[in-house]
């Protein structure tokens, strides 16, 4: 993990906004976190139909994260008001929103150049690396909080590995090549900003919003397509290869690895596993149709 920029040591009460092209980005937010002694305090904001994944759709919701639809069908009502609760109750807040909406992948073209023919039809840069951002859960996310929240941290994320032999993007790596060492390195640029530098008309958010991306852009075109190749794979800047120490890991591992295998290796905790799945995935999905 090699980080760029200004990661506080200290736990804050943040909103984490950064570009997505895979679902790694997700785990990307918990290793930020963890170094600030901040890992139970991340919440997402996701896409409405994560809530029916197998146990972790309901453990996202009770957990605190929030299930937006897009475009006409987002619910502002409902996310200001569940985030007024997290307010009144003082709930710590490191809420991760990936404003594009949806993945980048090289694989799609026709996602990219729709993105890229909005940004065009509302007078906006035109991205290359990212997708045009959307406002609406950002706007309502700073607009609710903003007197709780500390900062907004603005985080983009590239992956070693992802471009081939003619020098083109490809796909960023799933959780599997993650977790294969298939990515040699990931590389986190993160800019820490103060609320009071952000617009609060919606119509001047979006318009630094598009700015900030412009930015991600920016550095991206940087660490894919620099003419020095000795520039490339790199952020621009001073880096820290960023290493956690045991005592942040083991324990985790000691008892998730100990749980696990106890289960597997007997056959009454592989039937409980196995009813545990079935049963916690039918239970979970009749708990967010009925209170998502």
């Amino acid at each position: 993990v090699i980080i760029y920029g200004d990661l506080p040591k200290h736990k804050e009460n943040v909103i984490y906004l950064s570009n997505h092209q895979c679902t790694v980005d997700w785990i990307i937010a918990d290793m930020l976190a963890i170094r600030q002694n901040a890992l139970g305090h991340v919440r997402y904001v996701l896409k409405d139909g994560l809530k029916w994944l197998p146990l972790y759709g309901w453990y996202f919701s009770q957990h605190g994260g929030l299930y937006v639809k897009r475009s006409a069908k987002f619910n502002e009502k409902e996310m200001r008001e569940k985030l007024r609760a997290h307010v009144k109750n003082e709930t710590p807040m490191y809420l991760v929103i990936f404003p594009e909406g949806t993945r980048y992948n090289p694989e799609i073209p026709k996602v990219i150049a729709d993105s890229q023919s909005f940004a065009e039809k509302e007078g906006l840069a035109i991205l290359k690396h990212v997708l045009t951002p959307r406002v609406k859960a950002t706007h309502v996310a700073v607009d609710t909080m903003k007197d709780y929240l500390d900062a907004v941290y603005d985080v983009t994320v590239a992956y070693e590995g992802t471009v081939d032999h003619k020098g083109q993007r490809k796909l960023a790596p799933s959780m599997t090549e993650f977790l294969c060492k298939e990515c040699p390195r990931v590389h986190i640029f993160i800019d820490r900003i103060e609320l009071k530098d952000i617009p609060e008309e919606q119509m001047y958010m979006r318009r630094w919003l598009h700015e900030r991306f412009e930015i991600k852009d920016k550095l991206l075109i940087e660490f894919y397509d620099a003419k020095d190749s000795k520039r490339r794979n790199k952020f621009p800047g001073k880096s820290v290869h960023s290493k956690l120490s045991l005592k942040k890991t083991l324990p985790s591992l000691l008892f998730l690895g100990g749980l696990t295998a106890s289960m597997l290796l007997t056959e009454s905790g592989r039937k409980l596993y196995v009813k545990t799945w079935i049963y916690g995935t039918l239970i979970g999905c009749l708990w967010v149709s009925i209170k998502p």
